[in-house]
């Protein structure tokens, strides 16, 4: 049996961007991608601290260096500029790893720049 646990999260990032016209997903710079182990095109949670709003979608690398973090597609008309999201995604491990396993963390500050890594 595989266990289902965190893997990564991006925890407190301002969205920069929404644009609904957009086949879909979230487009976020490659730096806090790259800090939180969260790799272009991985399956992510995103859950909106400010309305309540939570979605599955996929990461997209945005320009590195620019703290861009941009809901695009449908999920844009549930997420605004200026909310803050914590973007998550997971991993299926075995019951002996999952006793060892330690999530990477990344805290953002309000212009996405990583502000802490627990």
């Amino acid at each position: 049996m595989l266990i289902k646990a965190l893997k990564s999260k991006i925890h407190r990032a301002t969205v920069t961007g929404s644009t609904v016209d957009y086949p879909g997903s979230i487009a976020v710079d490659p730096v806090l991608l790259e800090a939180s182990g969260i790799s272009p095109y991985e399956e992510v949670l995103l859950a909106n601290v400010t309305n309540g709003h939570r979605l599955e979608t996929y990461c997209i690398p945005a320009e590195s260096g620019s703290g861009d973090v941009e809901v695009l597609g449908a999920a844009a008309r549930l997420f605004s500029v200026g909310d803050i999201v914590i973007i998550m995604n997971f991993g299926y491990y075995s019951p002996e790893e999952i006793k060892s396993i330690k999530p990477k963390v990344i805290v953002a500050d309000e212009n996405n720049n990583i502000k802490k890594i627990l």
